[in-house]
């Protein structure tokens, strides 16, 4: 497994012009059925338009495991030609942490939660708001306007994410 202080504060060395495809990224927020759904599928998409399709997917700390992904989620990726209707809650766990190179989470409270329930996750969990520094606020069951504020700064902590570790412009 790479460093992935490494990568976040210097990217990948590699040729000019060949994306790395076997980095992987785990998106981790609360109950799994709004913001981690979104920025898993936002990163997605970002890195296949540059040509890469590493495994990015998503989990929840308090996951409302089984669940689809919030009604609201779903409308907003859909303006946005993403479909995340398959998607279902799942639980952060141990086998996960350990499948994945880089785990984004939305707020910073979640970082240390991680970190101190799953200390093998130390220097791979980092703020998708990282390089901005800002948190994502949590929109589940505040309405449309939430999810859009939410949603704007996943789009932003997403694109510096992808520049960062992928170098994708």
């Amino acid at each position: 497994m790479r460093s992935v202080y490494a990568v976040i504060e210097h990217g990948f060395q590699r040729p000019q012009g060949h994306l790395d495809t076997s980095f992987s990224a785990l998106l981790v927020c609360a109950g799994n059925v709004c913001r981690s759904p979104m920025a898993a599928a936002l990163l997605s998409q970002r890195l296949s338009r540059a040509g890469a399709t590493p495994k990015v997917e998503s989990a929840g700390l308090a996951a409302l495991v089984g669940e689809p992904a919030d009604p609201l989620a779903v409308a907003l990726m859909r303006e946005r030609d993403l479909d995340i209707t398959p998607h279902r809650a799942r639980q952060l766990t141990f086998s996960l942490v350990t499948a994945f190179d880089l785990i984004l989470v939305m707020e910073q409270r979640q970082q240390r939660d991680v970190e101190r329930m799953l200390p093998v996750a130390r220097g791979r969990v980092h703020r998708v708001g990282r390089f901005g520094g800002f948190d994502v606020p949590d929109p589940y069951r505040r309405g449309r306007a939430a999810f859009q504020e939410s949603l704007a700064l996943i789009e932003r902590g997403i694109d510096e994410v992808a520049r960062a570790v992928w170098r994708v412009e």
